[in-house]
């Protein structure tokens, strides 16, 4: 049996290297499309840019929709078409880069990857996953070719978001093998964060142990299962109604206002695993707590914007659905903020008392949106010598906003 290895046409990798990017594309046309996330434009995006000043290939940059599903292929194949480029660079994670090959081999057009994370086998292999664009698995594309270039900036690699390590890494058991069979061989071990802040020899490999993650359940954890102190939360039956009311879906952007000790911001970044949600909460403590709980849950999509809403609200992208759990007297300013985002928005608020309910029904209506009111009377036994006496929580009402 023959053993056949098929790889790129040229694999280079070293620190700094994606400065050089231009003087490497040149080489495969004169105009490419570039396609990178937006926050990867933001980290990295001036240093391509400058790579291409004084080359002979101009660029053009569009922001990846977040999902690797036809309708993002089609739409870029019709960039491409429109833009006259006759190459295409992919900048990020798996996903983008497996677009990238994907829309690269229908132009027929050469395709440089440049991955920015280390945890995916996209840059290399002759494959494209393609998903639905709600994130579920439809079909692999196989390519008659593997990219005709792989470029890989270890710098880049070493400064990936820190929101990886969040997601759990960091306490996963890792071991690091420097120079491997040579004299200066040396293995290093410890926990994936430890390993983080290490420094190690350019020829090295790692190994990642996985663990247990905590079971995906439906919502409404237990008031006890999140880090707590005098900052108000939402309880569990509570966000539990919360999230049915926005009908939250795994590829959500989500905004929880006010978000307190996070609980509900939780609750959403678990339900929408392939999605965004942003807490904005202005209290420090309250700040804290949110980054305990993000923690303690790997909620990795959960992303706190620390500040006062609607000041804050300007910069994060169009939400889908959004809970307002406290706006400081700045609910109007948080509803036109929302709209202004995304007219069709689903919006749930939550209120305590009959002035902020009344207050959230007015800003719906003359808003053009229909208001509905549930309220929600929990009580809870406690013990009393031999007997169970019910406690009353206070009631709270939600109220949802929609255009009918």
């Amino acid at each position: 049996m023959a053993n056949i290895l098929n790889s790129p046409s040229k694999y280079v990798q070293g620190a700094g290297e994606l400065s050089r990017l231009g003087k490497y594309a040149e080489g495969y046309g004169k105009k490419a499309l570039i396609l990178i996330s937006a926050s990867g434009y933001k980290r990295i995006g001036s240093m391509v840019e400058e790579s291409f000043s004084g080359t002979g290939c101009s660029t053009i940059f569009d922001y990846f929709n977040g999902e690797c599903c036809k309708t993002e292929i089609n739409r870029l194949i019709e960039v491409m078409e429109k833009e006259g480029c006759d190459m295409v660079i992919g900048i990020g994670g798996g996903k983008i880069l497996d677009t990238s090959k994907a829309v690269a081999y229908y132009r027929h057009t050469p395709v440089i990857i440049c991955p920015t994370i280390a945890s995916t086998d996209a840059p290399c292999s002759a494959l494209s996953v393609i998903y639905t664009e709600n994130g579920v698995f439809e079909e692999y594309l196989f390519l008659p070719a593997n990219p005709n270039m792989v470029l890989m900036d270890t710098e880049v690699i070493a400064k990936s978001p820190a929101r990886l390590t969040v997601a759990g890494m960091g306490e996963a058991h890792g071991v690091v093998g420097e120079n491997l069979g040579t004299e200066a061989e040396a293995i290093r071990y410890g926990s994936a964060a430890e390993l983080a802040g290490r420094s190690f020899a350019p020829l090295s490999v790692l190994l990642v142990e996985n663990f247990d993650l905590p079971q995906l359940r439906a919502p409404g954890f237990p008031d006890e299962s999140f880090i707590r102190s005098e900052v108000p939360m939402t309880k569990q039956e509570v966000r539990a109604a919360a999230l049915a009311k926005l009908a939250v879906m795994p590829t959500d952007t989500l905004w929880d206002v006010g978000a307190g000790t996070g609980s509900v911001s939780v609750e959403l970044a678990l339900a929408a695993p392939k999605g965004r949600v942003y807490a904005v909460e202005c209290e420090p403590d309250a700040c804290e707590l949110i980054r305990k709980n993000r923690a303690k849950f790997h909620a990795c999509n959960l992303i706190l914007i620390e500040g006062r809403a609607p000041d804050v609200l300007a910069d994060l992208p169009a939400p889908d659905a959004v809970f307002i759990g406290g706006t400081k007297g700045g609910m109007e300013g948080v509803l036109d903020a929302v709209l202004a985002k995304n007219p069709d928005a689903r919006i749930c608020i939550s209120a305590i008392a009959l002035e902020t309910l009344g207050a959230a029904i007015a800003a719906l209506t003359a808003r053009g949106l229909t208001a509905e009111v549930t309220q929600i009377a929990v009580s809870r036994t406690k013990p009393a010598g031999r007997l169970h006496l019910l406690m009353a929580n206070n009631p709270i009402f939600l109220i949802t906003g929609t255009r009918k």
